[in-house]
């Protein structure tokens, strides 16, 4: 991997009141977020309690994030522009099509196995986090506001970053993009199904083996645009 004094991942500034990867207490306020959202779920979380966490004040926290609304789009922003951050890495230099098709559906069907870049966010628990809570980030009555401020551009980046490579592999497949989108949402709604609603999916899983979550995706977009 490469040095993590030389990745800096894209996330708009209009989430954040200051960038917490700029101070050793916004790093601080992230790792804690994660892990007390991925403890006790984002809507118990507050400011206070994380406040109380940290050592610090409400106050601090609210000097790096106006609510706790964007501080999980924050969250959720950084967990999708380092999928895409591990996409382009893995696939640099490699020139077959389907070969970096089916590296980019690896990725975004399981966990990081990688910890020495970011060592201050817990990728596993942020996995956690998208897998019960990415869907508040969006679902709400003001989508179309924060659409228009970018909020959620790492998400249709990485969405159209692996929607390309299929135009690549078949440019007369008409919904690229539609399929690339499902693919994201089903590579975390799946796993959310086998892990509490298991009768409503075919997926079994095995600890945080996420295998059979590769091979229904590449099943699903190789059925797809083999046609």
């Amino acid at each position: 991997m490469a040095n993590i004094a030389t990745i800096k991942l894209n996330i708009n500034e209009k989430i954040y009141l200051r960038d917490p990867e700029q101070t050793e207490l916004g790093k601080k306020i992230i790792d804690h977020s994660v892990k007390l959202i991925d403890e006790i779920g984002f809507e118990k979380f507050t400011f206070k309690k994380l406040a109380e966490r940290i050592g610090s004040t409400e106050a601090s926290v609210y000097r790096y994030f106006e609510n706790k609304h964007k501080l999980l789009v924050y969250l959720v922003n950084w967990y999708w522009s380092w999928l895409q951050y591990q996409i382009d890495y893995q696939t640099n230099n490699v020139e077959d099509k389907e070969k970096r098709l089916l590296i980019a559906i690896r990725i975004v069907s399981e966990t990081s196995r990688d910890h020495t870049d970011f060592e201050h966010i817990d990728k596993n628990a942020l996995h956690r986090i998208v897998l019960s809570e990415s869907s508040k980030s969006y679902y709400t009555k003001e989508v179309d506001e924060d659409n228009a401020e970018g909020f959620f551009k790492s998400y249709k980046s990485l969405c159209k970053r692996i929607a390309n490579i299929i135009q690549e592999i078949n440019p007369d497949y008409p919904y690229p993009h539609t399929l690339i989108s499902t693919v994201l949402e089903s590579a975390h709604q799946q796993v959310y199904f086998a892990q509490h609603l298991p009768s409503l999916t075919n997926i079994e899983l095995n600890g945080e083996d996420y295998t059979p979550i590769f091979d229904y995706l590449k099943h699903l977009v190789f059925t797809q645009i083999k046609r």
